[in-house]
């Protein structure tokens, strides 16, 4: 078995499980085509299967991630791409991610992005005293 993704004008319509010969010979009234997508793949690199963390293998990288319904297909470079989270993030297109302006802390802390101020904001841990 292996994924598929649906694909209409480059937009990633459905993702499922079948066999090749079911897509093969899959007919249905809907316009678009079926192209193979790794659940293992992101960022252009194959990983172990239910690894935390995960772990990097041997394993083809295919179409740079793993399709999402929503996001896109560049038929030109054969790669998946998820939406743009935010407006001012840019496109990565070694690893086809996302990527903030400013780089992600490395200092322990939480963080969320603030697209307004165009910057990380630090998150307060929630208190466990109810």
């Amino acid at each position: 078995m292996a994924h598929f993704a649906k694909v209409l004008n480059g937009i990633v319509k459905n993702v499922i499980v079948a066999e090749q010969e079911f897509i093969d010979t899959y007919i249905d009234n809907e316009p678009g085509q079926w192209i193979q997508t790794s659940y293992n793949t992101r960022g252009g690199v194959h990983y172990k299967p239910n690894t935390i963390p995960l772990t990097p293998d041997d394993g083809v990288a295919l179409r740079g991630n793993y399709a999402q319904i929503g996001g896109h297909y560049d038929a030109e470079h054969d790669v998946f791409y998820s939406q743009q989270p935010h407006p001012s993030w840019i496109l990565n297109q070694t690893t086809w991610l996302w990527e903030a302006p400013v780089a992600y802390p490395n200092d322990g802390l939480h963080y969320r992005w603030d697209e307004s101020t165009t910057s990380w904001i630090v998150v307060s841990p929630q208190s466990n005293n109810t």
